[in-house]
């Protein structure tokens, strides 16, 4: 992740008092927005992230993060079968 996108990321984090993104977390997110634009409809993908964030939520302890994250996948996953609608 570069200089900018980290800051960005620590910026939001700072007034929810949550920990910033970890790299896997951005790389999870990215995954997920692209899997949704050609599985789905390329215009729900900022959608998709975005409610993953509130999946997500506030949690601040590591591996409850983690498995949020992986419960987001796995929801998003079923989903997304079959041709992308591109």
């Amino acid at each position: 992740m570069d200089e900018p996108a980290r800051l960005f990321f620590a910026r939001l984090a700072e007034p929810a008092g949550t920990p910033a993104l970890a790299e896997d977390e951005v790389e999870a997110v990215l995954a997920l927005a692209r899997d949704v634009a050609h599985g789905a409809e390329r215009r729900f993908a900022p959608l998709a992230a975005y409610a993953a964030g509130l999946a997500i939520g506030a949690a601040t302890d590591p591996a409850e993060r983690a498995e949020r994250v992986r419960g987001v996948i796995r929801a998003a996953g079923g989903l997304l079968e079959g041709p992308p609608a591109d």
